[in-house]
């Protein structure tokens, strides 16, 4: 029995809360606009709630794993958030300052500026910004395009920058925009179809010549956007070498690099600000949802000699919050003085190894990423053919060509043109497969160079087989291997049954990514190893139920030889006792 499903009774009571609970969302459905999102995937009314757990107006209780889409880095309101806004309501301070200095505002500059990373905080200097990200992501484009004098900006495919004109012509989904969009690394979707190492170097390389190309259509630029881990793109976390190469690239053209660490940010990744993880310092730094400790506040931390704005420059009428100033700084000490974000990396790396035993388990997840207790499993379609129809039709024409080409080359099998485009698949002579272990065109002749030391056939073609050429088949028979794996498609709709039955069960979870297929979890940072196991036991009967369900289900299960399903463990397995152990958590969780 699900945890929401358990508190709920039959009694009179219970009714007329239940009555409540539906009056309101459907009140909520006929007077707000069209454009809401969270509340349509989860028709809940929040009415109590702390640390990981919320009440509903029914009675029921969930787990929180959005969190504010991670602005709650200490749970719903944590003791130390509380007492801060208390001190400051009780102490008669003035609530609303615009940008004049306070006692409030001063202890939560000093506080940020001691989580900075090194090379920043001794010369930095702060904006406050209107109570949104997305605000403080259209002060960064004002502030590198004044000390420029430039205006174009890099951004990064996937990206998700806000909602307001400038920012969101930085993010993925935009079109008509004046912004350059070069290529994000990510292994399972890599846009080179490499991912790894390989696909972050190819990314790089893109970025350069982008820049350095007087033909590639992209002036030299104000600034370059971009996010340490990629949230709503997918939880993608960008490589650290690559994330080094995007500092150097920028550092050598004289290019202030602008990380967006609005989610990523306060501990969420294991460090305490993302860019730590690769030893970069970035020139402008977005910052927004923890720092305000559960309240809107957001700023950018920039280098102090980019500081070329005039007087009103940009400003926002809510840009002096002391309730969330006080309530940041508070959220700011805790996470530092009590290691959270190195609580949060240890945690985090021990549910990304019991999710991948799940996706072991399950045809339908993709691939399993993330970075410390920012979390991401992609679904996809369990019934598609890994290698798409395309990939099969440019197989079938290379095979053509292969044909063509070894009649032209002789008996030897040897193919006369050393400079092939078409991949190393082109190399099999014919008749030749790839067995286990095997790939495609190993072993077989390469043509090369003609060198002193090349014998030749009457035909005049090379028949030596040198080191070079060997070389050349070791590294393109790499390059199968590495192609040889393609990622299925997305599967949203599925996506949307796993979070339907996350929230049966009393799990709260997000989707994101590109098509909306990535079920995300963002716990608060104060989540105990009791409720870690409790989330992701929802998490796996809630892909075991859809897996049930689905019609065609038996693909949605890897067999697991010598291993027992988790259907038959189902079986075995008394379910109050599971329900048990989450309110166990939830407990515990009021209790903290």
């Amino acid at each position: 029995m699900a945890v929401s499903e358990s508190v709920r009774g039959d009694t009179s009571e219970s009714a007329g809360t239940g009555a409540a609970h539906e009056g309101i969302l459907r009140r909520q459905s006929a007077r707000e606009s069209a454009a809401r999102t969270y509340a349509r995937a989860l028709p809940i009314v929040p009415v109590r709630a702390r640390g990981l757990t919320i009440e509903g107006a029914d009675g029921s209780r969930y787990l929180d794993c959005l969190s504010g889409a991670g602005t709650l880095a200490l749970g719903h309101n944590h003791p130390v958030v509380l007492e801060a806004i208390r001190k400051v309501l009780d102490s008669g301070a003035p609530l609303h300052v615009l940008d004049l200095a306070t006692p409030v505002k001063d202890a939560f500059i000093t506080e940020l500026f001691r989580t900075l990373p090194p090379g920043l905080a001794d010369n930095a200097r702060v904006q406050f910004c209107g109570p949104a990200g997305t605000d403080a992501v259209e002060a960064a484009f004002k502030l590198v395009r004044a000390a420029t004098g430039r205006t174009g900006i890099l951004a990064f495919s996937g990206a998700y920058h806000g909602m307001t004109a400038g920012a969101l012509e930085a993010s993925g989904g935009a079109y008509d925009v004046r912004v350059a969009r070069l290529p994000y690394p990510q292994d399972y979707r890599c846009p080179f179809g490499v991912g790894g190492q390989h696909g972050a170097e190819l990314a790089a390389r893109w970025t350069e010549s982008v820049l350095d190309d007087p033909k590639s259509g992209v002036r030299h630029p104000a600034g370059m956007i971009l996010e340490p881990v990629q949230g709503e793109g997918g939880v993608i976390p960008a490589p650290d070498e690559w994330m080094r190469r995007m500092r150097q690239i920028t550092a050598d053209r004289a290019i202030p690099l602008i990380a967006d660490e609005v989610q990523t940010g306060v501990g969420r990744t294991g460090s305490f600000w993302a860019v730590e993880h690769s030893g970069v310092t970035p020139d402008v730094m977005v910052l927004s949802k923890a720092i305000g400790g559960s309240l809107p506040l957001a700023v950018i931390v920039y280098r102090g000699d980019l500081d070329a704005w005039q007087p009103g420059a940009h400003a926002g009428t809510f840009r002096g919050n002391q309730l969330a100033m006080a309530a940041g700084m508070a959220t700011l000490a805790y996470v530092r003085e009590n290691r959270l974000a190195e609580r949060a990396a240890d945690l985090g790396t021990r549910m990304l190894d019991q999710l991948r035993v799940l996706a072991a388990e399950f045809d339908c997840i993709g691939d399993v990423r993330g970075r410390g207790l920012m979390i991401g499993v992609e679904v996809v379609e369990p019934e598609a053919e890994p290698l798409r129809e395309r990939e099969r039709e440019r197989e079938r024409e290379r095979e053509r060509e292969r044909e063509r080409l070894a009649g032209l080359a002789g008996e030897g099998g040897v193919l006369a043109d050393p400079d092939w485009r078409g991949g190393v698949s082109d190399l099999a002579v014919p008749g030749d497969s790839a067995g286990p272990g095997r790939p495609r065109g190993a072993g077989v002749e390469v043509g090369g160079p003609v060198g002193p030391g090349s014998a030749r056939p009457a035909g005049g073609r090379p028949t030596g087989v040198t080191p070079a050429d060997r070389a050349a088949g070791a590294a393109a028979a790499a390059m199968q291997s590495s192609q040889d794996h393609h990622p299925r498609p997305a599967a949203p709709e599925l996506a949307v049954a796993i979070q339907r039955e996350c929230l049966r069960r009393g799990l709260i979870v997000e989707l994101g990514g590109r098509h909306s297929s990535v079920v995300r979890l963002l716990p608060p940072l104060t989540i105990s190893d009791e409720q870690a196991t409790a989330v992701l036991d929802r998490l796996a009967d809630a892909v075991a139920a859809v897996s049930r369900n689905h019609p065609g289900h038996d693909r949605l299960r890897r067999p697991q030889p010598g291993q027992q399903r988790r259907a038959d463990r189902a079986q075995s397995t008394n379910r109050a006792d599971r329900a048990g152990r989450g309110d166990h958590a939830d407990r515990a969780d009021e209790a903290g």
